[in-house]
């Protein structure tokens, strides 16, 4: 079995881990910054198996110039989605802001 099988190559930016909807960034933030180990890892994530988790590490380290672009992209996007959301709430975040609101004057005031 050639290491790439563990992977499904959905697109350029969308890399699972066949046979479930985990992308790697999952595993490898996991990994990389927040120092988990891999059984850790597995057993965070029931829908992988530790045999996953070891391919899913030794696939990042063995092409780590493209997984770690495909990593900081990763990030980058999130940060955007989390700054769109910011400047642009939905209606359900802004009737929850306005309900947290609510609750923390009544707090005050009691």
């Amino acid at each position: 079995m050639k290491l790439e099988d563990y992977f499904d190559f959905l697109s350029e930016d969308d890399i699972r881990i066949k046979g479930t909807r985990v992308g790697i960034e999952t595993v490898l933030y996991d990994y990389i910054h927040r120092q988990r180990s891999p059984e850790t890892i597995a057993s965070t994530y029931p829908s992988l198996t530790l045999e996953q988790v070891y391919a899913t590490i030794l696939y990042y380290l063995h092409n780590k110039e493209a997984v770690s672009k495909y990593l900081s992209e990763w990030l980058e996007w999130g940060r955007e989605v989390r700054k769109q959301q910011e400047t642009d709430p939905s209606p359900l975040r802004q009737k929850l802001r306005k309900v947290k609101a609510e609750k923390t004057s009544q707090r005050r005031t009691a």
